[in-house]
């Protein structure tokens, strides 16, 4: 038998006052989803918390899920790999974020107002060196980018190093310091503030943030930073598992963890991470992949995008698309198919949350105690409730039984 995992990013969610105290998942008109869960098994996950977290991230929480988490890397070799940059031996990588900073260096908006188009901006930021460290800057979906700092031979990095994203408005970018008392994380906080530092007075006077500042829109002044991580030997999923896997997703980052895991990436066109993607398109490519792999994980983003920006309507709407194009799984043979979350995402506070997340299972069984695919429902799921890196092993174990 097959495995066919599916991550709604975010689909979880808590309820929603404009939705008759429902969430999005619940309100949503979703016949397959239901269908599937009436007739499969369910439960919940605690979604996995990585080292330093307090909140589930996406990172964290799709390591957890695949059932390694002692192999985690940190958010930014992960975004790098799915951008296509070769990370070498000594690279520290991190996420980074456009985002708009006042005269006296508050932030007022983490994500610039979602800019899109930021490839001059990179440009300018691009192959800066200091202190014998090269920066290496590449776009990533909308506000979103990767940094690298690059050493030069004999120099080396850390990456045990904090962030420079406070996660909230109104207060300022964090100074990066190093979390341990080593020369060499001491010496890439000092750099990477320098570089930062220079980076907002490139971006501060650029033509593209004067031209958004004289069409009212928020100028995109400075990088946020977190998710600092280096390259280590990591075992691969057919090693781990046994199972020869493949990936279908539009977003670098789950792009990057499957590949460091030895998934085949398999391409979509019109795959992105946004509401517009492809998503029969993903659906189909993923069915015939079966046919040659032993499982397959297929990601599906905008959802956690839309209730971090409080678009309750929207989600629910995305929600229903998704829906819409899963009815082919209803008809698949030899096939275990996995619909879950990596992280439930508020609409309400706008951010992720530690709520666990509903799965179910379709193909493998049915437990006749859920009526519909919810948060609340799959309480009632005769899998239970447990730990997120649990999940992938309990489902081998009824793939082969």
């Amino acid at each position: 038998m097959k495995i066919f995992l599916i991550v709604i990013d975010g689909m979880g969610d808590q309820p929603v006052p404009e939705l008759g105290g429902k969430t999005p998942l619940e309100a949503a008109f979703k016949p397959n989803l239901d269908t599937m869960a009436s007739h499969g098994i369910c439960g919940l996950v605690n979604p996995f918390l990585a080292p330093g977290e307090d909140k589930a991230t996406s990172e964290g929480a799709h390591i957890g899920l695949f059932g390694y988490q002692d192999y985690f890397l940190g958010r930014g070799p992960y975004e790098a790999t799915g951008l296509g940059m070769k990370l070498k031996n000594g690279d520290v990588a991190l996420r980074a974020n456009f985002a708009s900073v006042n005269s006296e260096m508050e932030i007022i908006d983490r994500r610039a107002g979602r800019i899109e188009k930021t490839e001059k901006l990179i440009d300018s930021l691009n192959n800066i060196k200091i202190d014998g460290v090269k920066f290496l800057i590449k776009k990533a979906l909308g506000h979103r980018a990767v940094l690298v700092l690059r050493p030069k031979k004999g120099l080396e990095l850390s990456a045990n190093i904090s962030k420079g994203d406070p996660k909230r408005v109104g207060e300022k970018p964090l100074e990066i310091k190093p979390m341990d008392e080593t020369a060499e994380a001491a010496f890439t906080a000092k750099t990477l503030n320098a570089y930062l530092n220079k980076a907002h007075q490139i971006l501060k006077d650029h033509i593209v943030n004067q031209k958004r500042i004289c069409k009212g829109e928020v100028s995109a002044n400075y990088l946020l930073t977190r998710g600092a991580g280096q390259l280590k030997s990591v075992p691969s999923f057919k090693e781990r598992y046994g199972l020869k896997a493949a990936c279908v997703a539009g977003g670098g980052l789950y792009r990057g963890i499957a590949e460091i895991l030895g998934m085949k990436l398999v391409s979509v066109r019109g795959a992105t991470a946004r509401t517009d993607t492809n998503l029969k398109g993903k659906i189909s490519a993923s069915i015939k992949a079966l046919k040659k792999y032993d499982f397959v994980f297929c990601h599906i983003k905008a959802a956690d995008s839309l209730a971090e920006d409080g678009k309750f309507a929207e989600k629910k709407k995305f929600i229903e698309k998704i829906d819409e194009n899963l009815f082919p799984l209803l008809g698949l043979k030899n096939v275990l198919t996995l619909i879950t979350g990596d992280h439930n995402t508020s609409c309400v506070l706008k951010s992720h949350c530690n709520d666990p997340v509903p799965f179910l299972l379709w193909g493998g069984g049915w437990d006749k105690k859920v009526l519909f695919f919810s948060e609340k429902e799959c309480v009632k799921g005769s899998m239970g409730r447990f730990n997120q890196e649990e999940l992938l092993r309990k489902v081998l174990v009824l793939k082969n039984n």
